[in-house]
């Protein structure tokens, strides 16, 4: 991995993916349905981890479209509030819209209801692609929901050839959303070719089961395209995770914590995962360093508000236990 960990060192990260207002429900423990008022935050998987790397002391730019609108102002107001380059976001006039999430802080049940109708995210051009300096950065960063619908995946496949031709390791995170497919068989076969061309791939349990066509296969899936210079995380929620680098297989735990909400741990891990191997920490406590962040999302109310900077990480895990 030596090509990529000297590509991570630079600590400066292109993110292509979406970008989105949420709202959830105020206070801790009261459904969407019962709730007098809600607070609005910065989200979309994307925008998490951009967010994130910055938090953590990196230079992260988003590439994505916002509707040129008070959702899609809002949001950029957000990234740059956080730090996060916003040179390479685009606002789209027209009936494109930001995406809307409405949830809540509580696990039982818990709801996560997303507004995508003529999701401005998705209109991100090659042109948009092409007007990048990505000499600039280390890595090119992107999500599974940026290759769901054109033009973005066609920009998306743009983006991940330009990067590579200009020495960019590729991350990517398998991030499969079903609900933003025509069909699974269209998304089986393109994120398949994403990865392909990917350095990193960072997936759970059931993304890699989908992958490889079916329940329990996803495990086989993930080591059987691990390579030499390939890292492949493969989560599993509450039991931990399993990394293939180098020829090598790590079994790594989670922190427990009393999560108030499911989401936004993903984003964070990620986060966590590059900004440690960006800093030349080694691969399992990059790893666990992601893992303590997602533990730390899943605790507080919100997604990107949520996530720790490097500080609050480093509390974190002089005062917890071992993960498990």
């Amino acid at each position: 991995m030596s090509a990529l960990l000297k590509n991570l060192s630079k600590n400066s990260f292109l993110v292509f993916g979406r970008a989105g207002m949420d709202l959830f429900a105020d206070p801790v423990g009261i459904r969407s349905t019962k709730a007098d008022l809600f607070r609005s935050g910065l989200g979309g998987s994307a925008a998490n981890i951009a967010v994130g790397i910055v938090k953590f002391g990196g230079t992260a730019d988003l590439m994505t479209s916002v509707s040129d609108d008070a959702v899609g102002w809002f949001c950029l107001n957000q990234l740059q509030g956080y730090g996060v380059g916003t040179d390479y976001v685009r606002k789209v006039g027209g009936e494109f819209r930001t995406q809307i999430a409405v949830y809540e802080s509580v696990v039982e049940d818990f709801q996560n209801v997303l507004y995508r109708n003529a999701a401005a995210d998705f209109q991100v051009t090659k042109s948009d692609v092409l007007r990048a300096d990505y000499a600039r950065y280390g890595a090119f960063v992107t999500t599974g929901t940026a290759f769901a619908a054109e033009p973005s995946r066609s920009s998306a496949f743009t983006a991940i050839d330009t990067a590579k031709a200009a020495g960019l390791s590729i991350v990517f995170d398998l991030d499969y959303r079903p609900y933003s497919w025509t069909s699974p068989e269209e998304a089986s076969k393109v994120l398949s070719r994403a990865a392909d061309l990917s350095d990193v791939i960072v997936g759970n349990d059931e993304e890699f089961d989908f992958m490889a066509g079916g329940k329990g296969l996803g495990l086989s899936k993930a080591e059987a395209i691990a390579g030499p210079n390939r890292l492949i995380v493969f989560k599993m929620g509450g039991d931990g995770a399993i990394t293939f680098a180098d020829g090598n297989r790590l079994r790594t735990g989670v922190f427990r914590v009393d999560p108030v909400k499911p989401n936004g741990a993903g984003d964070s891990f990620m986060a966590g995962l590059l900004a440690g191997l960006a800093e030349g920490r080694d691969l399992e406590d990059s790893i666990l360093r992601g893992s303590a962040a997602a533990a730390i999302v899943v605790s507080k109310p919100g997604c990107a508000a949520a996530l720790p900077d490097a500080a609050t990480l480093d509390t974190f895990l002089a005062d917890h236990p071992g993960p498990t």
